[in-house]
């Protein structure tokens, strides 16, 4: 196994790492004999162990490593895992570098905070890994570009977490819209949650437990306090996008969905946002903007009741009809499209067997997830770009052949995020 310091000193000499890939090793990207997959989870927190405990319950599946840089997290996940299995063979790592660096790992489930999503999961790709990684994919629209191309270059399966589409009520919903039961879409609206500022904070030494340096890892030194880490590190621009960008890879996934968007973007960009002048947390708490795509399709995203913007995903036509979907709920108008059938011969869309179980199965069919990188990087596009509309105060012109400005340095600029050193993509 490489060593932290020699990983390290790769990352900052050539952006490679000399991990020997799967494939040297015989594998080619196929499973072991015994064709059980073993996989080793980084960022163990909440969501990290949610995704755990389901990989958990896949027989084909073995956790053979987790790693955090929270050592109560790390301990307490160990011990859960170590007794799933009624041994203690989990291995428990603080650097994600020496999970990444063994070579019996065929798999990473990656469940970090945003800012930590680009460099774990472009080692890993070069490492021969193949990853479930959680929405959005990227704290910046580059990052995700380096991570969907890492990915293709390098063979790699990729899962992302936004199990919307593994879900039936979604899928009945981008079926119909797709099969042109609404005619024309001309207006789609997206609802998220509203976010909230942050009260008063006291800055303190980081709890014995956490690696607070390496939390921070690419981002800039911020001096600790409790509501900066953890869950709340989603509030902070540094860290985190806030709510828009928490849940834009799920409301806004499944309005590309719903109109065969997965490779594709918007032209143009405008909105506004509301974003704190006091405490920590800076992200908007409230915000609309409006994507223009070709043909002329406008694409409302906006938190939940502003503009008149329903939480979920809504399709409109152009006789007025509409189509409606959000987490336990499906309505149209008129009713009678609930009622609709998807023939045969129609565009039907993935019946998924579940969002971990069709990773598992993808990791050895090595066909295309139903949320694969390039997927995930265009539906978190669509939150990235409404955050520099609003940042710049302007309708910004967008490629997303490209995926560049119409000059436009400053909106540019913030097409990626300066990272810390050692660490970059």
């Amino acid at each position: 196994m490489m060593d932290r310091r020699g990983f390290l000193k790769g990352v900052a000499a050539a952006g490679t790492f000399s991990i020997v890939p799967a494939s040297a090793l015989g594998r080619g990207g196929r499973l072991a004999p015994s064709n059980r997959i073993t996989l080793g989870c980084i960022g163990v927190g909440g969501q990290g162990n949610s995704n755990l405990d389901a990989f958990l319950n896949e027989a084909d599946c073995q956790v053979v490593a987790v790693c955090d840089v929270d050592k109560d997290h790390l301990r307490d996940t160990k011990n859960k895992v170590d007794r799933r299995y009624n041994n203690t063979s989990c291995a428990a790592y603080g650097d994600f570098r020496e999970l990444i660096a063994r070579k019996d790992i065929d798999a990473i489930s990656l469940c970090t905070p945003d800012h930590w999503h680009a460099v774990p999961a472009i080692l890993a790709a070069q490492s021969g890994k193949d990853i479930f990684g959680e929405k959005p994919i990227s704290h910046c629209l580059m990052e995700g570009r380096q991570m969907a191309d890492a990915v293709k270059k390098h063979g790699r399966i990729w899962q992302t977490g936004s199990w919307q589409r593994s879900v039936n009520n979604f899928r009945v919903a981008c079926e119909l819209v797709r099969n042109g039961r609404l005619g024309k879409v001309v207006r789609i609206e997206v609802g998220l949650p509203t976010g909230s500022p942050c009260g008063p904070v006291q800055f303190k030494d980081a709890p014995p437990a956490l690696d607070y340096d390496f939390w921070v890892g690419p981002s800039r030194m911020l001096p600790y306090c409790d509501q900066r880490t953890h869950w709340n590190w989603r509030w902070q621009l540094d860290f985190g996008g806030g709510q828009m960008m928490d849940w834009i890879g799920h409301h806004a996934d499944i309005a590309h969905w719903g109109m065969d968007w997965d490779t594709t973007g918007p032209l143009t960009i405008e909105g506004t946002g509301n974003y704190p002048d006091k405490g920590i947390w800076d992200a908007a708490t409230t915000y609309h903007f409006i994507c223009q795509y070709a043909g002329g399709v406008e694409l409302h995203v906006a938190n939940g009741g502003n503009a008149g913007i329903r939480g979920g995903t809504k399709w409109i036509g152009e006789n007025g009809s509409w189509i409606w979907v959000d987490r336990g709920g499906l309505d149209a108008s008129p009713k009678s499209l609930l009622s609709e059938v998807v023939g045969p011969d129609e565009n039907q869309l993935f019946r998924s067997p579940g969002h971990h179980r069709n990773f598992l199965d993808c990791v050895k069919s090595r066909k295309q997830t139903l949320t694969p990188a390039e997927t995930a990087h265009r539906s978190a596009s669509v939150g990235h770009l409404g955050q520099i509309a609003m940042r710049t105060g302007r309708k910004l012109k967008w490629n997303p052949v490209t995926e560049q400005f119409a000059d436009d340095p400053m909106a540019t600029r913030l097409l990626t995020t300066p990272m810390r050193a050692p660490w970059h993509t």
